[in-house]
């Protein structure tokens, strides 16, 4: 594997020695538009983000809810492509060189983009990993492992379904660190109990030194905190996205106070993460 950027690593490194979890926040490029969706991405890091998931449009989102869902549909239509999403990192990246940005999305964009030119291009705006929910392991040759060869973190999903035996499948090529789906289903519905994910991430360390990130499902601070006690980060999205359709006028444009509310939830959601004791430092 090529030496990656380091971000990852080295974020997740100071967040054990803080012995914290990270806040991973998701938006959606070009959610509402592109210029609106780029300035709650250069807010983020100043509201509590210690990574960032950038979702990339697609037009058949198969693991996402209704929020996300209709995120990718205002991001249709606010202009993205996965080009001009490429271009919001390296615009982001002219003022932060420390947060680390994932892209989170399914295969077909990269693909009609072309897997080498889009590492080359995504590499080199400074995307540090990927989470492509709908390619497996069986399919790492396509995008996982020329992804890994030149530098880039591929970052697999676990769910409640992955069981012992497949784990060590899933984990193979992973790395970065291990997302874990806390819920069976779409994104945005239902929540998982603390007990049941700290079991989860408890079985997720028998197999991996990964951190573990858990999404889907954390909608408020305490939630985004219960999580933060017993995993190594907490993801939120359906929650964020609906703040953005929340603050949509009646054409469907931001409103003025759309980006200052989407990074004032972030900011609620950050300091629910900052405020868990850790299970391990009780």
């Amino acid at each position: 594997m090529a030496t990656t950027s380091g971000r990852i690593e080295a974020r997740f490194a100071k967040l054990a020695g803080e012995s914290r979890a990270a806040f991973v926040p998701f938006i959606m490029a070009a959610d509402p538009d592109l210029d609106t969706s780029f300035e709650i991405l250069k807010g983020l890091p100043e509201a509590g983000a210690d990574l960032i998931e950038l979702g990339v449009m697609y037009s058949d989102p198969m693991a996402d809810g209704p929020a996300i869902q209709a995120a990718g549909l205002r991001a249709k239509a606010g202009g993205a492509r996965l080009d001009r999403t490429l271009e919001m990192v390296r615009q982001f990246r002219a003022d932060d060189d420390q947060t680390p940005i994932i892209l989170m999305g399914y295969y077909n964009p990269i693909y009609i983009y072309g897997v080498d030119r889009f590492l080359t291009d995504a590499l080199d705006a400074g995307v540090d990993g990927l989470i492509v929910v709908d390619l497996p392991p069986e399919e790492d040759i396509e995008l996982c492992l020329p992804a890994r060869n030149a530098g880039m973190h591929f970052i697999r999903l676990a769910a409640p379904t992955t069981d012992d035996a497949r784990l060590p499948v899933v984990i193979a090529n992973t790395s970065g660190f291990v997302y874990y789906v806390a819920i069976a289903g779409i994104t945005g519905t239902k929540s998982a109990e603390k007990s049941e994910i700290g079991d989860a991430v408890a079985r997720l360390k028998r197999h991996t030194d990964l951190p573990i990130a858990v999404g889907f499902g954390i909608k408020t601070p305490d939630q985004a905190a219960a999580v933060a006690e017993v995993a190594d980060a907490a993801v939120v999205g359906s929650a964020i996205v609906q703040t953005v359709a929340n603050n949509l006028d009646a054409n469907g444009k931001a409103t003025p106070a759309l980006v200052s509310n989407v990074l004032d939830l972030t900011r609620a959601l950050a300091n629910g993460v900052r405020s868990a004791v850790r299970k391990d430092e009780e």
